[in-house]
């Protein structure tokens, strides 16, 4: 996964110097980044097909212990031939794209250097994940079949050859959790409990309803009805001949050696890598010099200024009773919920088309990529509503999915701000924006900051009050919930890895704030403790989203355009925090001396 998330790591401040004559871009600089790019497809196939590349379908990643220091050592050489191209001689672009992989591959270092002999590299440092609740083999494996390309013959041969790599990457896999266990670079048995039952259904079944199937339940007009029964045929073969015995192999592992061995205590700074480790983790989260403490500081301010607002919600409602009194109203009173999951899909449909018709009035010009809306496979459980990214080069529409399998745990109060967020003015727009970006290098236009996709996702939900949505109370409530949520966060992730908080408190903590559903607590808390540093980046980029606005519309007055300000924050494509504010300001400077 090291392409998506090539730039989730801190920022270098690049120069904001505005050039009156910018050289010409640098062909030798491109040809790096062109070659760094290849290279790393090559090490990550799987990424490579969900981005819409081909000749990779046939083949899974290398996670042998050779290839991991093979990633290790090409880190330094990267850096030292980057490092040689001098910032002073570049155009802007060739600046940003320089100082966006100057910032990932010096990030790298330090992951290697501070983990040591662990048995990962910087792009697979989480490598625990893939035996957890949470972007384990069931979620990943799950979203290869489904992305995988469907467009002839040639395709379906592709991912028979990927089906019959599962062995050999499995005991790879095993083999790197073993290493894990010897350590003690593992999660920590609290989170373990439901992942031997998500990955069962992967182990036994009918073939046809393996996950792993999912390829062959429709095909393309372009192939024969007769070439359409002999591939089917051998999926189903392939399925009961590699995909469940090499599945029910790592189920018995996972739950009889893996999961006995996990360790008690849930803080990633009880982990080999120590109080440092966690720091780490939450500046990659952040893409900022935040300290664990500071973070902590502002979930804490944040949790009591939304619980204000909240407050605030419930009196205009006239409910009688206590902040716990109304979530339990809001969990139970079946309005609030759907009967039919063909209900809940048609009316996000409908949101969507309401969003769709904003967006002119908020963006000054806008991706051309299409998404769709539809209901999550019944297998996926009870994952979270998500959007899943199109190809990067548009043969591929993004998709919002909405989990329609389990209405009781999806309240109607919280979906507009739900839609919001993954599809648009959110991930959606966001991702196919940077995706269709000209003059910026391949690997920026796939790349991902986590801080500023999910800062800007939930700043995109901030703007539903402008764009005519969260018109009733309960919504309002529903979308203070979800940023509730994601303040909450910042407070649970922080105490959980850095404060000593248990987990019986954190979810107490987390209750006692959102308003979410006891189970949703709970998988909440789970992620946070099996995942550091991860959620932190959604408020902090959000915060650090609306500062800039902010400074701005102060600076600029009534010259201040919010269609071209929400462009200048896109137009790059995905950028660390500070990067981005280097670029803002260079984006005032240049807005004042344009002509009205």
């Amino acid at each position: 996964m090291r392409i998506v998330r090539l730039a989730a790591f801190t920022a270098v401040l690049v120069a904001s110097t505005a050039f009156a004559a910018e050289p010409a871009p640098s062909a030798a600089l491109q040809k790096f980044f062109d070659r760094v790019f290849q290279e790393d497809l090559r090490e990550n196939p799987e990424v490579a097909t969900l981005l819409g590349f081909e000749g990779y379908g046939d083949k899974l990643v290398d996670r042998s212990a050779a290839a991991t220091e093979r990633r290790k050592a090409r880190v330094n050489a990267r850096l030292a031939e980057l490092k040689r191209f001098d910032p002073k001689s570049l155009n802007t672009q060739d600046r940003i794209s320089r100082d966006v992989m100057l910032d990932g591959l010096t990030r790298d270092a330090r992951v290697n250097e501070t983990f040591g002999k662990l048995p990962f590299g910087a792009d697979d440092s989480d490598s625990w994940l893939i035996a957890s609740p949470i972007q384990g083999v069931q979620d990943w494996f799950a979203v290869i079949a489904k992305t995988a390309p469907t467009r002839n013959a040639k395709d379906y041969e592709a991912y028979l050859k990927r089906l019959d790599a599962l062995p050999l990457t499995f005991q790879q896999l095993t083999a790197r959790l073993r290493v894990g266990m010897q350590s003690g670079w593992m999660p920590p048995r609290a989170v373990m409990s439901t992942v031997a039952a998500q990955i069962e259904p992967f182990t036994k079944g009918e073939p046809a309803e393996s996950p792993m199937y999912a390829p062959f339940l429709a095909f393309p007009d372009t192939i024969s009805a007769a070439d359409q029964a002999a591939l089917a045929a051998r999926g189903k073969r392939a399925v009961q001949e590699k995909v469940q015995p090499t599945f029910a192999a790592f189920h018995a592992f996972v739950e009889r050696e893996y999961i006995p061995a996990a360790p008690e205590a849930i803080a990633f700074s009880s982990r080999p890598a120590g109080p440092k480790g966690y720091a780490i983790a939450a500046e990659a989260g952040t893409t900022s010099t935040l300290t664990p403490r500071e973070i902590h500081e502002i979930g804490l301010q944040e949790v009591a200024r939304i619980r204000a607002e909240m407050e605030k919600v419930i009196a205009s409602t006239g409910f009688k009773g206590t902040f716990a009194d109304f979530q339990k109203f809001l969990r139970e009173d079946p309005r609030f919920y759907f009967t039919k999951s063909e209900d809940m899909v048609a009316a996000y449909r409908d949101m969507a088309k309401r969003a769709d018709a904003e967006l002119p009035k908020f963006f000054a010009e806008l991706p051309r990529l299409p998404y769709g809306v539809r209901a999550m496979d019944p297998r996926e459980g009870d994952n979270s509503d998500h959007y899943s990214r199109g190809a990067l080069d548009g043969t591929r529409a993004g998709f919002f999915e909405a989990n329609a399998n389990n209405l009781t745990k999806h309240p109607k109060y919280d979906m507009e701000s739900t839609l919001l967020h993954e599809a648009v003015p959110g991930h959606h727009l966001q991702i196919a924006r940077a995706q269709e970006l000209k003059g910026i290098p391949e690997f920026r236009r796939a790349g991902s900051y986590n801080a500023y996709q999910e800062g800007w996702a939930l700043y995109a939900e901030s703007l539903g009050y402008e764009m005519g949505f969260y018109k009733d109370p309960y919504t309002r409530f529903g979308t203070l919930s979800n940023e509730m949520l994601r303040a909450c966060r910042l407070a649970i992730d922080t105490g959980i890895h850095a404060f000593g908080w248990t987990r019986e408190q954190s979810i107490k903590y987390l209750l006692d704030n959102s308003g979410v559903h006891d189970a949703y607590a709970t998988a909440e808390i789970d992620r946070y403790i099996a995942w550091p540093g991860q959620a932190l980046g959604y408020k902090v980029g959000e915060l650090k989203i609306k500062a800039l606005r902010a400074k701005a519309s102060a600076a600029l007055g009534e010259r201040f355009d919010l269609r071209r300000f929400h462009n200048a924050v896109l137009d790059d494509g995905p950028l660390p925090l500070a990067v981005l504010e280097a670029r803002i300001d260079d984006w005032i400077r240049i807005e004042k001396g344009r002509k009205p």
